[in-house]
């Protein structure tokens, strides 16, 4: 029996270490506070599914299990992506979901991804649940809530299908991951007429062949080979629970979700001119002057994919992204984060060329890191952010933005560095004109950082 842990709820979503900090126990906790926040809200009915890990039957039969024990209505799909959890709540008569994943974290986490009455949950009102635990973990409805099982998966292919329209056929390669991607992904994009390569679509909580995370150029190696050894166009890949998309072009060149959005805006902003285009503090500099340039604002906002959703919800913004892969379309769709979406409106647009790997390797484009982190011990990542905010000093910078750590814009380039808000990390991200400029930024970081903290061990 795991003891509850406050460390388990972050940012945006409840996460933690099977047997360590999360088990059934702790499951059913989060389902009866869950369940007590919904009827707050006027919500007598949940929406829950589970990814494809191990532990993920019996975390979401607890999780149920807490959740009639509040008195809601639980609705549960089973084994989907987490896209199809928000789709249920916007098509099944209930605004609230828990998806049960650990996304693309190793195969011994899990945990929890929440909407409640309609909004991503993120930052107090995640804190909030563990509260009420304390202080109301023991008060269980007189009349427990119903359960039903409901089968979605024909009514989310079909409603992609039937919006999203190809050019042409076309052949593509998919890697999934062994992620839960895999049991809908072929599907989805035979049904829509394209011939379809699967690589690692059998769901499989253990991921024998790699991580499921497109955010990192070695879990793309075998799509690349793939789309070398075979007549495939072109090939993407998705996370373990299907709401961030990879892209991969003929050549083997990675095409990131900064350069992924500058297709998607172009082709939005012909539908919504001027509006806003959302995206965050890790994308390239050439993302706002190309929104701009077709017609749209560019609005830069934090990291984090329920902090964008309401950020979207706010401003009315047609699409947002995020560098990680979370792409958030409200042109056609519902404005949530959405892999398996966004790598179908990526198709619709790549088949009205008869080259789509020449277009994509056209988008601008500068000499430019990955994610890369600076790993440190738990509280140590806010406290480094505090004292580079308060000492740091940048020579030669044009700008500096904070809002979401630190992004110090240069003539020709730009570093960022910010604090994580799910794991003790500084995550940073480098990008210039030239090889050599992108050398001097980052040595300034890295002076700035060792300045601040002597023992740092630098990834770059």
């Amino acid at each position: 029996m795991v003891s509850l842990s406050k460390t388990i709820f972050k940012a945006y979503d409840i996460r933690g270490i099977i047997d360590q900090t999360l088990d059934a126990g702790v499951a059913r906790q989060i389902g009866l506070a869950f369940g007590q926040a919904a009827l707050a809200k006027g919500q007598t009915k949940v929406v829950i599914g589970r990814d494809g890990r191990l532990s993920g039957p019996e975390l979401a039969a607890a999780l149920a299990q807490g959740l009639q024990a509040a008195g809601v209505d639980v609705v549960d799909l089973g084994v989907v992506a987490t896209p199809m959890v928000y789709f249920g709540t916007n098509v099944l008569d209930a605004q609230s979901g828990i998806m049960v994943t650990g996304s693309h974290n190793p195969p011994n986490y899990n945990g929890f991804k929440m909407v409640l009455a309609g909004e991503a949950i993120h930052g107090e009102a995640i804190t909030s649940l563990h509260q009420r635990i304390v202080e109301h973990g023991g008060d269980e409805a007189a009349q427990p809530g119903g359960y039903s099982t409901h089968d979605i998966r024909a009514a989310y292919l079909q409603r992609i299908i039937g919006d999203v329209k190809l050019a042409r056929p076309i052949k593509l390669a998919v890697d999934c991951g062994n992620g839960v991607a895999g049991a809908f992904a072929g599907d989805l994009f035979r049904g829509m007429g394209c011939e379809v390569v699967e690589l690692f679509c059998e769901v499989d909580g253990n991921f024998p062949n790699h991580h499921p995370d497109p955010a990192h150029p070695e879990n793309l190696q075998d799509l690349i080979r793939c789309l070398a050894e075979t007549d495939a166009e072109i090939g993407i890949a998705f996370d373990g629970d299907g709401d961030r998309l990879g892209v991969v072009t003929k050549d083997g060149q990675i095409i990131y979700p900064d350069r992924q959005m500058m297709l998607f805006a172009a082709d939005v902003l012909t539908r919504h001119p001027g509006e806003q285009i959302l995206y965050d503090v890790k994308c390239t500099r050439h993302l706002a002057p190309w929104i701009s340039q077709h017609g749209g604002r560019p609005l830069m906002y934090k990291t984090g994919h329920s902090l964008v959703k309401a950020k979207l919800r706010e401003t009315g913004a047609p699409l947002g992204g995020e560098m990680s892969g979370h792409i958030f379309f409200k042109d056609r769709w519902y404005g949530f984060d959405d892999g398996l979406y966004a790598g179908a409106r990526l198709l619709e647009i790549l088949t009205r060329e008869s080259d789509p790997s020449a277009l994509l390797n056209g988008l601008p484009q500068s000499d430019s890191t990955p994610e890369l982190h600076l790993e440190l011990k738990e509280g140590e990542n806010v406290a480094l952010m505090d004292k580079l905010r308060s000492d740091a000093v940048f020579p030669g910078h044009e700008q500096i933005i904070t809002i979401d750590g630190l992004r110090v814009e240069y003539a020709d380039g730009f570093g960022l560095a910010r604090s994580s808000n799910t794991t003790p990390v500084i995550v940073m991200r480098f990008e210039a004109e030239t090889p050599a400029a992108l050398a001097r930024i980052q040595g300034q970081f890295k002076s700035v950082i060792l300045a601040a903290k002597p023992d740092a061990v630098l990834p770059f």
